[in-house]
């Protein structure tokens, strides 16, 4: 894949699915402009969620288009390139409805579509193509031909129904987990789209082989596309909130332990335990003793009854935004984590990009997590600007 594809607008009718290739949007200063309904007839010009319709059989899902512009921070859809795995919030995003009574329908069919997966019947589920905003205009990023489930997920944690609290008000909506599939050196034709639009009799005869092999397998067919990460320096503007709403967050932080920073680190051990929940226990060092190490940790694996406990270290920095976390902190954490620990420094800052080439290039164990991703987390938490303080009081 080491080819870049872009297509312009002109040539959507006719163009392939070539995965992070872009497709260009139109001129025309409105709706029509949309390069997704151009690309794939039959999924309209609006919306995250869009399922096309067989044209001989209007009963049939033909295939759908997920569309993330990443512009809704509190649906916050994310794509782990390095696993393939695709995490998307359904479309009850507001109060005032039940789960399964929007205009779209798109949750009715989710979960018709787990459903399916779940009992066998992966014959009767259209693919889904992930597309995300590329950045200039209406441009789109193909980002992959993707299955529900995922093979690191049991079944009943694949599609999830939780709750959320908006302007006082309690919904319910879904969290659905996808797989980007392995495609290889395979496109996706123009062919195999004609033939699911249609409805045709064999709708796999001009399908990818990975798809051919969810469909005859169902689960144990679903090989995700694995895109290793090359650890390059992300620079500041990367590791701070790229929003009002993460930057008011953040600052909300700062603003409480500013004064007393060794007040941060119960802070930053909740943070942790945001991020995963196998973050077991935690005990803050006394300030007199600190030593340069915020506080220790257990970090639990394995299943009820044969569990092993990893020890770590966490360091926490409350940072203003100008202020990144330097060498010198840095080496103290690595400094102090013993064989076969690992570390976390988290900080309402940025790394530095020298402390950060130094843990990355030496293959040190300790994460990093900075202001985009404190932003990110509380989001995710349903902790929004408005909301921050009242989560303070209960750390």
């Amino acid at each position: 894949m080491g080819q870049e594809y872009r297509y312009a607008f002109d040539e959507l009718q006719t163009a392939p699915l070539h995965i992070d290739a872009v497709y260009e949007g139109g001129s025309a200063n409105n709706v029509s402009d949309d390069p997704i309904s151009r690309l794939l007839p039959g999924t309209g010009n609006q919306g995250g969620f869009r399922a096309a319709r067989c044209t001989r059989d209007r009963s049939r899902i033909a295939y759908v288009v997920i569309y993330t512009s990443k512009g809704e921070v509190e649906w916050p859809d994310y794509l782990d390139s390095e696993t393939g795995l695709f995490r998307y919030y359904g479309d009850n995003r507001r109060p005032g409805a039940n789960i399964h009574g929007t205009k779209r329908k798109g949750n009715q069919l989710l979960r018709a579509v787990y459903g399916d997966l779940n009992s066998g019947n992966q014959q009767a589920v259209p693919p889904f193509f992930i597309f995300e905003r590329a950045g200039r205009g209406r441009d789109v990023r193909f980002r992959g031909l993707a299955a529900p489930g995922n093979p690191g997920l049991p079944p009943d944690r694949d599609l999830v129904a939780f709750w959320r609290t908006m302007d006082g008000q309690r919904f319910q909506n879904y969290e659905a987990y996808f797989t980007v599939l392995d495609t290889k050196s395979e496109t996706i034709s123009r062919e195999w789209l004609t033939d699911l639009r249609l409805g045709a009799c064999d709708v796999t005869r001009n399908a990818p082989s990975c798809w051919k092999e969810f469909i005859e397998k169902g689960r144990s067919g679903i090989h995700p596309l694995r895109a290793e990460t090359i650890r390059k320096y992300p620079g500041k503007e990367a590791q701070l909130p790229s929003d009002r709403q993460g930057r008011d967050i953040v600052a909300a932080i700062r603003k409480r332990y500013g004064d007393d920073p060794y007040k941060f680190e119960p802070c930053a051990c909740r943070i942790a335990e945001m991020m995963d929940p196998h973050f077991v226990s935690f005990d803050v060092t006394r300030p007199w003793r600190d030593g340069g190490r915020d506080a220790l940790g257990k970090y639990r694996i394995g299943i009820p009854g044969h569990t092993l406990d990893l020890d770590y270290a966490l360091e926490a920095k409350c940072y203003g935004e100008d202020n990144g976390v330097g060498v010198r902190a840095m080496s103290r954490l690595i400094s102090r984590i013993k064989y076969r620990e690992f570390g976390i420094l988290v900080t309402t800052g940025f790394v530095s990009k020298q402390a950060w080439e130094e843990v990355n290039e030496d293959g040190h164990p300790i994460v990093m997590v900075t202001g985009a991703d404190i932003a990110q987390l509380m989001i995710e938490h349903s902790v929004t600007a408005n909301t921050v303080e009242e989560w303070l009081n209960s750390v």
